[in-house]
């Protein structure tokens, strides 16, 4: 590790790292994973192969969600002391679905200064190019893996008028659009990013029926890490799927899914599968 040390506190830089191609890197970036002298990385061995490509030879410790707690106060202990630290994650800009939230709050709490280095997202990289409205946007990161759960927070966003962006790894992919087709209709416009930046870059992009359909199809579709972007809700929206989900929120307690939705279909209006959906979620089915 790096000598040198001040009396002035050292700072926390938050450093963003490519998503994919290395070349994406900034120089601001690569002189500050530098001239640090600790390097805080989600994994390790995944960081050092982009810093051996730019030769750089700065001591790296290991951060992720299963040990932030612990290195919380090693860390405030370096800056007190007058180190510097760079946080990475594996890919793009830490903290976006990635550790360093508790961190980077703990470091304003001792009074000391952390400092963006800006650089690469996936949520921005693929906001460029998706061919939505970007000027309001909402991002879920990642949906909850089990399918209750998933169609449970679906569910609550089909209101949104704001364009939704969403995370999503490859064994659940199809999954979550089927979910997503079945939430807010086959109509709504979509748009799915796979690998950005990297060699096997694809863009799928029509409704949610047509994007489904197409992945389908495409043997690849199902390999790499996928940005998820749908249009959002209109902005007068249909009050009777409001009405309709609440009556859902009652009437699920004595009947079963089924039941419960025909019956609020009836009274309020709205479609009986997009409540069949929602009640799902609140059956935790």
């Amino acid at each position: 590790m790096k000598t040198g040390k001040t009396e002035r506190p050292g700072k926390l830089y938050v450093v963003a790292t490519p998503i994919g191609n290395l070349s994406d890197i900034t120089n601001r970036a690569l002189e500050t994973l530098a001239s640090v002298e600790l390097i805080a990385a989600e994994d390790t061995r995944h960081s050092r192969t982009l810093l051996q490509h730019y030769g750089i030879k700065t001591a790296m410790l290991s951060l992720h969600e299963h040990n932030e707690s612990s290195r919380i106060k090693q860390i405030i202990g370096l800056l007190q002391a007058g180190s510097s630290v760079a946080l990475i994650s594996d890919a793009g800009t830490p903290l976006i679905s990635d550790p360093g939230s508790r961190l980077v709050q703990a470091v304003h709490e001792a009074g000391l200064q952390p400092v963006p280095i800006p650089g690469p997202s996936a949520v921005s990289t693929m906001l460029s190019v998706a061919g939505q409205p970007v000027e309001r946007f909402c991002f879920e990161g990642f949906l909850p893996s089990k399918a209750a759960a998933r169609r449970k927070q679906l569910g609550s966003l089909l209101t949104e008028t704001r364009t939704l962006v969403f995370y999503e790894s490859s064994h659940r992919i199809s999954d979550s659009i089927q979910d997503m087709k079945n939430a807010f209709g086959a109509s709504r416009p979509c748009t799915v990013g796979r690998e950005l930046t990297k060699r096997f870059e694809s863009l799928y992009r029509g409704t949610l029926a047509e994007v489904l359909l197409v992945m389908q199809q495409d043997e690849n579709s199902g390999r790499g890490e996928f940005v998820i972007v749908v249009a959002g809700a209109e902005e007068n929206p249909d009050k009777s799927i409001e009405a309709g989900q609440s009556m859902m929120d009652v009437l699920v307690t004595e009947l079963s899914v089924s039941q419960a939705a025909s019956l609020a279909a009836r009274m309020s209006g709205a479609r009986k599968k997009v409540l069949y959906e929602y009640g799902l979620g609140k059956k935790g089915k």
